[in-house]
């Protein structure tokens, strides 16, 4: 197994604590809200080991559902780790992928997102630029939609 590992900062205009409240604390609402053209709904599932959330997309998306294992969300110092560890976006060559995200306060009153991706490939597979590449853009999609949500709601998350 190998591990390709990709860091990414996202700067939103929006404060940590209330877009890390969305998006991780409030995620099974608000991102079949705001992207309901493709996610129909985000289920939790309890098992031995903690939390699994599975998204389950729209019929016709490309995307039947995705299953993310929870290891831990760190309320105070906004922090999660999970993995993607079901779905077709992990292909034959994908064993799973591992996300650690902070959110940090930035002087200016909005914050940066920083995200470490680890890519746990099944033998001597290499993971592709472009995968990677898609796998950031969806990520940054999500979190300006977010933002955008935040900044017309003012008092939405406070």
């Amino acid at each position: 197994m190998g591990v390709t590992t990709y860091t990414q900062d996202i700067v939103a205009q929006v404060d940590a604590n209330r877009i890390f409240k969305a998006l991780v604390l409030d995620a099974d609402n608000i991102i079949p809200q705001l992207m309901s053209q493709a996610v129909k709904n985000i289920e939790t599932i309890e098992d031995h080991d903690g939390n699994i959330k599975k998204m389950n997309f729209v019929e016709g998306y490309p995307i039947k559902y995705l299953k993310h294992k929870i290891h831990f969300i760190d309320d105070k110092n906004m922090i999660i780790k999970y993995s993607l560890i079901e779905g077709e976006v992990l292909g034959e060559n994908l064993e799973h992928i591992s996300y650690y995200i902070r959110f940090e306060e930035c002087e200016n009153g909005g914050c940066i997102c920083k995200t470490i991706s680890e890519y746990h490939t099944n033998g001597n597979c290499i993971v592709k630029e472009e995968e990677i590449k898609e796998d950031r853009d969806k990520a940054i999609e999500l979190f300006k939609l977010v933002e955008a949500y935040l900044l017309a709601n003012p008092f939405a998350y406070v």
